[in-house]
């Protein structure tokens, strides 16, 4: 059941580590559970009836919200799907363009790439023309300027909004990246017929180029001192996190969590070895930085963003324990779990006090939150 088969894809594999004491987190995964039908409750009621759940109609919200409700672990599989879940996933799909797009006023991709996974979440065969049809989307929007089939432009094999008059950025390149890994399986079997890829080696060379990491990084912003080194950027030459000054005189754009961590989910599925030195450093940097106080460089900005990205990311990364710096680990399902229990809100949502990047939206982090826990719950061995 291609359901069960994106679990997998999502939950990835399991550490040997996990597996030597596999009850371990039988406490947390039961309140997990519980944490999550109460956020799901939350989510359904605030659907509207027409079957969308944002006040402005962008299909994002609507998709993250249907993942985390599809991913449930409290969902029983063989009944017939919720109402609510029904008419959602009817409400999403009539969103649908003829650019195979699914998207109202703008932001294609951003849009798309969140509706995509969404569908492949539910698991159903009938959607697969409408995920083919938005894979394509998605691959024509990766940019290619200049020399065709050339790297030669900052932003070639990267993803942007949905306008190559713009730019492109790691945010909408991982969502995309993700989107197009996870529906894979649905176009193998050839049942589509022939269907296009991403320039995958396009792709890791604009993540290489948005990490700061000078061996592998050709933009001249790239810097490899201690406090930046493997950690990403949001777009070659911009940090949504500042740049700093350093002793030798340079000014370095700053790394920050939420992108970092994106980078290596990025990398992971773009199938680049955990040899690979970019792959090394990043996780370097991650275990440097290694908080759950905040999304290092931007504080309570995107902290749930950060979260979610987190647990998608470690997860994907096959990592039980993160080593930090000093020699110490970091058991991140206990600690990034516990702390999103904390944040509950007795209603069963969640919020950000800080509005940027629309997260004084409660379902838009209400729906970070739940997948967030599901990603945790799922990549506990059994």
């Amino acid at each position: 059941m291609k359901l069960l088969t994106s679990l997998i894809i999502l939950g990835s594999a399991i550490c040997a580590a996990a597996e030597k004491n596999p009850t371990r987190y039988e406490s947390l995964k039961q309140e997990m559970r519980q944490s999550i039908a109460r956020g799901n409750a939350w989510l359904s009621a605030q659907q509207k009836p027409e079957g969308y759940w944002s006040d402005d109609g962008l299909p994002a919200f609507s998709a993250l919200a249907l993942t985390a409700l599809v991913r449930d672990p409290n969902l029983n599989r063989k009944a017939p799907l919720p109402a609510t879940i029904e008419s959602g996933f009817t409400w999403l799909l009539a969103q649908q363009k003829e650019d195979g797009g699914i998207y109202n006023r703008g932001l294609s991709v951003y849009n798309t790439a969140t509706s995509t996974t969404a569908l492949v979440a539910a698991g159903r065969e009938a959607y697969e023309p409408a995920i083919v049809k938005a894979r394509k989307h998605l691959i024509d929007n990766q940019w290619d300027i200049g020399q065709k089939k050339e790297t030669d432009n900052k932003n070639d094999g990267g993803v942007g909004y949905g306008s190559k008059n713009d730019h492109t950025d790691m945010s909408n390149t991982y969502l995309a990246i993700e989107a197009l890994a996870l529906s894979k399986k649905i176009i193998e079997d050839g049942k589509h017929g022939e269907q296009p890829d991403l320039d995958w080696d396009a792709a890791a060379q604009f993540l290489s180029r948005c990490q700061n990491l000078e061996d592998t990084n050709d933009q001249e912003f790239a810097s490899s001192d201690p406090g930046n080194k493997g950690g990403f950027v949001y777009t070659p030459g911009e940090s949504k996190a500042g740049e700093e000054k350093l002793p030798n005189g340079r000014t370095a754009l700053r790394s920050y969590g939420s992108m970092t961590y994106a980078g290596l989910l990025s990398f992971i599925y773009a199938k680049l070895s955990p040899a690979d030195p970019r792959v090394i450093a990043v996780k370097e940097w991650l275990g440097k930085n290694y908080t759950l106080e905040e999304n290092p460089g931007m504080g309570d900005e995107g902290i749930y963003y950060y979260y979610q990205t987190m647990s998608k990311a470690l997860s994907a990364a096959n990592i039980d324990t993160l080593p930090l710096d000093g020699g110490k680990e970091a058991d991140w399902r206990s600690d990034l779990g516990g702390k999103l229990l904390s944040k509950q809100r007795e209603d069963g949502s969640w919020v950000n006090t800080n509005g940027r990047w629309m997260e004084s939206n409660p379902v838009l982090v209400t729906a970070y939150t739940v997948l967030a826990l599901e990603q945790i719950y799922d990549s506990i061995p059994e």
